[in-house]
């Protein structure tokens, strides 16, 4: 939305709530400040506070499961996940359509109102915003996504170091492999002007040997997904492993080859030969689209370029790292155009088989992203499809880890808006 225009709409709002732009800033600027000495069980109080300050009349806060299947709220009651608190289903259900499709939602003018809560392009959950006293009824919308805004950033500052938002957001118990997976991971998704990831991984609670990276460093961004040999703790720390070792020499300026043969030492050092993780390595230069990456005997990576599966890019492949087979680490290149989208993926996508004993397979997979997104879902809902899919075609319980890695490269021209 253009600068004017948003001005245009804010101002509109504030006259029809009669909500003040200082008023709504007393509103944040006391939340904020509460909030640096509140712990996690005390964010549903200073929001609803906070709320009714701008002109609502209360807000109650809803957070994702780790699958993505429930909202559960945030009640600030003892220690119990959902004591006290409403559920409700993502799937059917209107809070549910508000985070699938990251839009306001409302039954009725005056009405309760449903708000996404984010950080940044990260899904956390919904804000229920119930309407003010008297004429003006519901709050406008700045009103609503500035608070859903600061909801975001202050469940991001507080979930890292809460139990209570662990196990809220946990419907069932999580092996010790996945709980070491789920702490390294960076946020599942990522968007600025010039690019956007997206990253899904099954079975959440007992994923063991995946795991996906991504970061950002000026205008490159590092891309990671690896595929430890086993399902177990030892798979899990393999994993792991890989990661730090990827992370400690990317960060000190390794080039993607030294850093796939960093990991290979590490894992050669700590479990000898009897331990191995595949993988692809990459960067993508933002300014320019260029994509370079090491194929480490991983799954090829799937390029989409005008809405359609265009190819599989190939890497002469240097070995599982951790192998010891000494290839030789060949970098390639691709050159990509603004909208192409580049899939990474582990084997337990592709590999899932139905009642008949046929794959998923990397057609239907491809397949899929491709209807979803030109659905202009946004793509972490359409990752969260697909792994329902997967799911659902495998019966509800895969026999392998399943990650994919999703990255779109908006072009030159994002880069320097």
């Amino acid at each position: 939305m253009a600068e004017e225009e948003y001005r245009r709409r804010a101002g509109a709002s504030a006259a029809e709530t009669g909500v003040t732009a200082p008023g709504l800033a007393r509103a944040l600027t006391g939340l904020l400040a509460a909030s640096h000495t509140a712990p996690f069980e005390r964010l549903p109080l200073l929001l609803d506070k906070a709320a009714k300050e701008a002109g609502a009349g209360g807000a109650r806060l809803f957070v994702a499961d780790l699958q993505e299947e429930v909202l559960r709220e945030v009640t600030g009651i003892g220690l119990s996940a959902g004591k006290g608190g409403e559920e409700y289903a993502i799937e059917g259900t209107l809070p549910g359509r508000t985070y699938q499709t990251a839009e306001v939602t409302a039954p009725a003018r005056g009405g309760a109102c449903w708000v996404p809560v984010r950080d940044g392009a990260e899904r956390l959950g919904v804000l229920h915003v119930d309407p003010g006293e008297g004429d003006c009824g519901r709050p406008g919308e700045e009103v609503m996504r500035a608070l859903a805004s600061i909801a975001g950033l202050l469940l991001t500052s507080k979930r890292a170091n809460s139990d209570s938002h662990a196990r809220l957001t946990r419907v069932r118990p999580m092996g010790i492999p996945a709980e070491l997976q789920w702490s390294m991971m960076p946020p599942r998704t990522f968007s600025d002007r010039r690019v956007t990831v997206s990253a899904f991984m099954e079975p959440a609670y007992e994923v063991a040997g995946d795991a996906f990276e991504y970061a950002v460093a000026e205008d490159v961004l590092h891309l990671a997904v690896f595929d430890a040999m086993g399902h177990d703790t030892s798979a899990g720390l393999t994993a792991a492993l890989a990661m730090a070792t990827c992370r400690s020499h990317r960060r000190v300026g390794a080039t993607i080859p030294d850093a796939s043969a960093a990991i290979e030492d590490t894992l050669i050092e700590q479990f000898g030969h009897s331990r191995y993780a595949t993988g692809v390595l990459a960067d993508l230069e933002l300014d320019t689209g260029k994509f370079s990456w090491v194929n480490r005997g991983h799954l090829l990576p799937v390029l989409i370029r005008g809405g359609r599966w265009a190819s599989t890019l190939h890497c002469p492949p240097a070995g599982p790292m951790g192998s010891g087979f000494n290839l030789p680490i060949q970098q390639s290149t691709e050159q990509l155009e603004p909208g192409d989208r580049l899939l990474l993926f582990t084997d337990g996508i592709t590999e899932a088989r139905g009642t008949d004993g046929r794959e998923f397979g990397v057609e239907r997979f491809t397949d899929f992203i491709i209807r979803h997104h030109a659905d202009d879902l946004p793509v972490d809902e359409t990752l969260r499809r697909l792994m329902h899919a997967v799911m659902d075609y495998h019966q509800g319980r895969l026999e392998d880890d399943a990650t994919v890695l999703f990255c779109e490269w908006h072009g030159p021209r994002a880069s320097a808006g």
